[in-house]
């Protein structure tokens, strides 16, 4: 037996729909910030590496931000169980707005880089911290309502990103792309200081330091790998061979740490639960096929369709319609039915048949056309992205939701970051061939002068702008380039789709859970108007509070105080138990309700419920 909550010292926090509604507007803010920013840089993305001289690095822009995000998520995951998220949260908050206004003044591009890695040490605790909570004051079995919203503010942020990074860039600064994050972040830090009433916890377990060195050293050595191999280093180069070594090692040595340690940043047991491993590789999956496709779109629309800047985003607007149908009409459903295995199936099978629509891709593509292709895209994403944060959350005990949410997250960043780096590679190296064959051919230009004598751009200073004031014959040639460097690189994710929707089909359809974790352990209760403080609240023998009408809960219910609960104990064999399974609440007797023979009227009674 351990005790997860001491809760002698303070009474549980009340639960009422104004304070969900509050928490949530916090968390919203949160998420907009951190999700607008891994999509702000796309459609500015050719302007700011043309500027800064950093075209052949291009794809650093949008993985080291993910990098960062994917190494600090374990942690605010398992700090957050361990000593309450409010504060925690904060810090995320100021840590990312700090980096937004480094990267907006960065003067280099190397020193870019740097400020959007900083950046998203904060962005990761945002997404992770958001969702947990979410889980903390909302039972799962309610849980698609609110996920449904956040799936759609992932869509509206994700498509408003290239949008407002093409009106900075066209209209105002690029740098505008990362300014815009400081107002917004400290409203968005004012509202969670004031909004968030979460408890704190005090923990007296060690910190995996150990796991937490291993696990950085792994993951970056990781997307070195794929970002390095085939572009700036060949594959066989002992720069390469270097880092994969690293990776394996580190890979090996931080799993060895978390067999052992007491308590690990990421528990091994955690992959024995089939519901938890499944979601995490599909979320795995979903994560490499879904963020490369999103972060290059806009550079095709650009380059390829000769769309301005803020058209291309205004281009992914339909994506952007259909994670929002999808993902609130599948949210609301859930909550309805309890039903959540068929919608992974679809919305895999169909994000894959979208994406190879989109290989048909031509400069000569017409934007009804496009739309459609990216609205089937959206369809498809919202059927699976919420709902698989749902089922991971579900699967695992109240008092590991950050934990396991972060964990699942972590495995998705990982494709995320592992799948922009490679298709960027792919993208980025095809575009350098492809140019350097067009050049080769315009008119004027000698063999093997790739186009120099024409006066065309390197692909080093290579913008929207440059290509659109290149004389005609050579402006064909090159947004032919472009088309024929991006388009066909889809091929390489469609089948990562179709191997998560193999996947799905063997996702166990489980029982939603109708207490919020914060009850569930103890840290809370309801108010009236969410089914007052007895709800939630059961005996060993599976009997409602309510219906024990001798017990403190229920005197306490009918005077309108809570139940006093001094700590919230569960059994702990190693596994990880469904919500509500194997744990209870000590709540002192009333003495006009002690029973037992020879019970002393003097002394404490407690009961276990």
């Amino acid at each position: 037996m351990s005790s997860t909550a001491e809760t002698a010292e303070k009474a549980p926090m009340v639960l009422t729909k104004k304070t969900i509604v509050l928490i949530f507007s916090a968390l919203m803010a949160a998420m907009f910030l951190a999700t607008l920013d891994q999509t702000i840089v796309s459609t500015a993305m050719p302007t700011i590496v043309g500027e800064l001289d950093g075209v052949e690095h291009q794809a650093w822009l949008v993985t080291i931000y993910l990098l960062a995000m994917t190494i600090v998520m374990p942690l605010y995951g398992k700090f957050g169980d361990m000593w309450g998220r409010k504060v925690i949260f904060l810090v995320a908050i100021a840590i990312f707005v700090v980096g937004s206004f480094g990267s907006g003044m960065a003067q280099t591009f190397w020193e870019l880089i740097a400020w959007r890695g900083f950046q998203g040490l904060g962005g990761g605790g945002l997404m992770i911290l958001s969702q947990a909570i979410i889980a903390d004051i909302i039972p799962a079995s309610e849980r698609g309502k609110y996920m449904g919203p956040l799936g759609g503010l992932f869509a509206i942020s994700s498509v408003l990103g290239p949008v407002l990074g093409g009106f900075f860039t066209q209209h105002m600064d690029w740098r505008w792309c990362f300014w815009i994050n400081v107002p917004i972040g400290i409203i968005a830090f004012f509202i969670a200081l004031f909004a968030l009433k979460l408890p704190s916890h005090k923990s007296d377990k060690k910190v995996d330091v150990l796991g937490i060195i291993f696990m950085v050293a792994a993951t970056s050595q990781l997307i070195l790998v794929t970002s390095w191999g085939g572009h700036d280093y060949d594959w066989n180069s002992p720069t390469i061979i270097s880092l994969i070594i690293g990776t394996v090692v580190s890979a090996a040595i931080f799993v060895y740490v978390e067999s052992k340690v007491s308590n690990p940043i990421i528990p091994i047991f955690l992959f024995k639960n089939k519901t938890f491993v499944l979601s995490t590789v599909i979320g795995l999956l979903l994560g490499l096929g879904m963020f490369s496709a999103m972060a290059f779109l806009p550079t095709f629309m650009q380059m390829a369709s000769g769309t301005d800047v803020t058209g291309s985003g205004l281009l992914m607007l339909p994506m952007m319609a259909g994670v929002m149908l999808t993902s609130i009409v599948s949210g609301f459903i859930v909550s309805k039915t309890g039903k959540y295995k068929i919608y992974p199936l679809f919305g895999t099978l169909i994000a894959g048949i979208a994406l190879a629509w989109m290989t048909t891709l031509t400069a000569d593509t017409s934007m009804v056309l496009i739309g459609c292709m990216i609205f089937t895209m959206g369809f498809g994403l919202g059927l699976v992205m919420q709902i698989i944060v749902l089922v991971i959350q579900n699967s695992v005990a109240p008092e590991l939701v950050g934990t396991a949410t972060s964990t699942n997250n972590y495995f998705r960043e990982i494709g995320a970051s592992v799948g922009t780096a490679l298709f960027g590679s792919i993208f980025t190296s095809r575009l350098a061939d492809k140019v350097g064959e067009a050049m080769s051919q315009a008119p004027g230009s000698g063999a093997g002068a790739g186009g120099a004598g024409a006066g065309a751009p390197t692909t080093d200073s290579l913008t929207p702008e440059s290509v659109a004031s290149l004389p005609g014959p050579i402006h064909d040639l090159v947004v032919n380039a472009y088309a024929d460097a991006l388009a066909p690189s889809f091929w390489y994710m469609v089948p990562v789709f179709l191997v998560a929707f193999v996947l799905a089909w063997f996702l166990p359809q489980l029982k939603l859970s109708d207490v919020a974790g914060m009850v569930a352990r103890g840290e809370a209760v309801y108010g009236d108007d969410m089914g007052g403080p007895t709800r939630g609240v059961t005996s060993v023998s599976g009997e409602a509070a309510a219906g024990l009408g001798d017990s403190s809960a229920g005197s306490s219910a009918a005077d309108g105080r809570s139940p006093q609960r001094l700590s919230t104990v569960s059994i702990d064999d190693g596994s990880a138990p469904r919500p509500g399974v194997d744990t209870g609440t000590i709540h002192q007797v009333e003495p006009d309700h002690r029973v037992g023979p020879g019970a002393d009227p003097a002394k404490d009674q407690y009961r276990l419920r």
